[in-house]
């Protein structure tokens, strides 16, 4: 899975960034904490191959948590660089999930990067979460497209080849063939993949882009969350 595209932009992690806490263990897992604990609406942020200490994933979470939400970002790679064998997301994200029940979340919803995109359309699928939002997903097909079960955002680029927009307008019509699942399907220009979390600050197109897809998020949240 970890194409070229993958590692592209690689970030400059920092263990103790972002205006949120990092804990030793929420739902088993190290975890980066942002937002109320009087929330009701959770959401879980699932990191690309770079893992939850990427600056760019705390600042997405410190701006969900603003909207209200409690967001954690567990550390599903377990402090170890990504490879296949050491991906469990799917099964790593129940408890985490079960803990923010335990914690009187009412609705818990999740956003995944790349590879966070593919644990995302997992946690759709099985239904573990209210609501899901996949940005450049990973290596996801037609068929666990058509498995979904909670409301779905995908959100593409332009120039992507995990999840080139042909693809992405096959996902949104087996979405619409489903007509009891609510689903956004949207291309961005310009923008390959990774571009909503892998960004320069510098780079004056590339936040502007960057900031509409956390505003999508935001939107798909408050639509199928609160």
């Amino acid at each position: 899975m970890a194409s070229s595209q993958c590692c592209d932009n690689p970030p400059a992690l920092n263990p103790t960034g972002g205006e949120g806490k990092v804990v030793d263990s929420f739902g088993g897992l190290k975890a980066y904490l942002a937002g109320s604990d009087e929330s009701k609406a959770a959401v879980i942020l699932i990191s690309d191959i770079f893992g939850f200490e990427s600056p760019n994933l705390r600042k997405i979470a410190d701006k969900i948590a603003l909207s209200g939400y409690f967001v954690v970002v567990p550390d599903f790679l377990h402090g170890d660089p990504f490879t296949p064998e050491n991906k469990k997301g799917f099964e790593d994200a129940k408890p985490v999930i079960a803990a923010l029940k335990e914690k009187g979340m009412s609705s818990v919803g999740a956003a995944g990067y790349c590879w966070g995109g593919v644990v995302v359309v997992d946690l759709a699928k099985a239904p573990e979460i209210q609501a899901a939002v996949a940005l450049h997903p990973g290596p996801v097909t037609v068929d666990d497209i058509k498995e979904v079960k909670c409301p779905i955002s995908i959100l593409g680029a332009e120039i992507d080849r995990i999840t080139p927009p042909e693809l992405a307008k096959q996902f949104e019509q087996v979405l619409a063939a489903n007509s009891g699942i609510p689903h956004f399907v949207k291309i961005f220009p310009g923008v390959a993949h990774g571009w909503s979390v892998r960004y320069s600050h510098d780079d004056a197109a590339a936040v502007k882009s960057a900031e509409e897809a956390l505003g999508d998020t935001i939107d798909w949240f408050n639509k199928n969350l609160k």
